[in-house]
């Protein structure tokens, strides 16, 4: 192999363009069956899915070594397997979901009334109400409520059969009224909020990675029958490295539109799956249900720097040393980038999602490209002091 055709390989292989992956290797990862022998402490499998009881799951977490074995069983599924765990009766007391339940809608509505309400990932404004940060929310609302809510066990060994310890948990509440439009199907964060621009500039260890620093889930707020739109997934799409990539091609949404699974959910109950699991909402053709789920963003302890570091103080400090050294020629735009790299923050998030949020699946701007734009547009110092300051405050909780 000669040093041209090496070095095109080793780029292919490291670099995920836009045409990375084969639709017919797809096809054939995802259509595999799930077989009940070999997860012993699913109840049942429906719809390729693995089914837990959760009274069965509340009893194995007082067991530790059934905790261990439920957790490797759940690791293993979410991994290789299916993509996707369902737990009936997950949350011991509806009781406290429909306490929960209102508190939300109070929520929906305080903000709707306010004009603060936020719109839904990958999916067209409308019918359906968002709620962002719905932890912090939830808790401040209702300390009472947040206890018993997430006391749950099945959470909990949910989360730490992903991700260890030391995880912390986001919560946004989704609600889809009768009308309300699908979600394109996707994957989720991180990468799967990028475009193809972004992930572009991300190699195929972090196609690789990805997945495994967040946990999703979600916990029915109500009986969800299909025809209210319970989520569509796609079992066993985890596995496909080049997903981020290929899911928005014809051929790929086509063929979810085709081969998705939708479990009808009853209140109560838990759903967790592999952020990498191809997946959407479903529309709402009821009359009636208002379909409210807590879509649980789970994140792994590890998406953190050793340092906690004033990036805001660092980026003004170095505007105007930068300014000079460009409109100087001492330093290239090259030069100036690699700094702007080594101080201001490169990832949007975390952000607060109800002054900046990432619509259409889009991530808002980082503090790293806000200060690439300011410099060639030749901002001021004081511009970019006043434009730091205005990004601190849409992140701030």
């Amino acid at each position: 192999m000669d040093e041209e055709t090496l070095a095109a390989d080793l780029r292919e292989r490291v670099w995920l363009g836009e045409g990375a992956g084969s639709f017919g290797s797809f096809c054939t990862q995802v259509s595999e069956s799930t077989e009940l022998g070999d997860w012993p402490e699913a109840e049942a499998v429906e719809c390729n899915v693995p089914i837990y009881d959760g009274s069965r799951v509340r009893e194995a977490a007082v067991d530790s070594a059934r905790t261990v074995d439920i957790m490797s069983e759940w690791n293993a599924i979410l991994d290789t397997g299916p993509g996707i765990i369902a737990i009936r009766g997950g949350m011991a007391d509806t009781s406290v979901v429909d306490e929960a339940t209102e508190i939300f809608e109070r929520i929906i509505d305080d903000e709707r009334a306010s004009g603060t309400g936020g719109g839904d990932h990958f999916a067209k404004p409308g019918a359906n109400d968002r709620v962002w940060n719905a932890a912090e929310k939830h808790c401040r609302a209702s300390p009472a409520n947040f206890l018993r809510y997430y006391a749950s066990d099945a959470i909990a060994l949910a989360a730490r059969a992903w991700l260890g310890r030391g995880y912390q948990l986001t919560a946004q509440v989704n609600r889809v009224n009768p009308g309300g439009a699908a979600q394109t199907a996707h994957r989720d964060y991180h990468l799967g909020f990028m475009n193809a621009d972004q992930l572009a500039t991300y190699p195929i260890q972090a196609h690789e990675f990805s997945p495994r620093l967040t946990l999703q889930g979600a916990i029915a707020h109500c009986d969800m029958p299909v025809e209210s739109g319970p989520t569509m997934l796609l079992p066993y799409s985890q596995r496909f490295t080049e997903g981020y990539v290929a899911f928005g091609r014809k051929e790929f949404q086509e063929f979810f539109a085709k081969a998705h699974v939708q479990l009808p959910l009853e209140k109560g109950d838990l759903l967790f799956f592999n952020p990498a699991v191809m997946h959407a909402a479903g529309t709402n053709r009821s009359q009636d249900i208002r379909r409210m789920a807590n879509l649980l963003q789970i994140g792994s302890a590890f998406g953190r720097s050793i340092e906690a570091v004033n990036r805001s103080a660092m980026s003004v400090a170095l505007f105007p040393v930068m300014a000079e050294a460009r409109a100087s020629g001492s330093l290239t735009w090259r030069e100036v980038r690699n700094a702007i790299g080594a101080s201001a923050e490169g990832y949007a998030f975390p952000t607060n999602l109800d002054r900046d949020p990432p619509v259409d699946g889009l991530i808002p701007l980082s503090q790293a490209e806000l200060m690439e734009a300011a410099l060639e547009r030749g901002a001021t110092p004081s511009d970019w002091e006043a434009e730091v300051a205005a990004m601190d405050q849409r992140r701030m909780p």
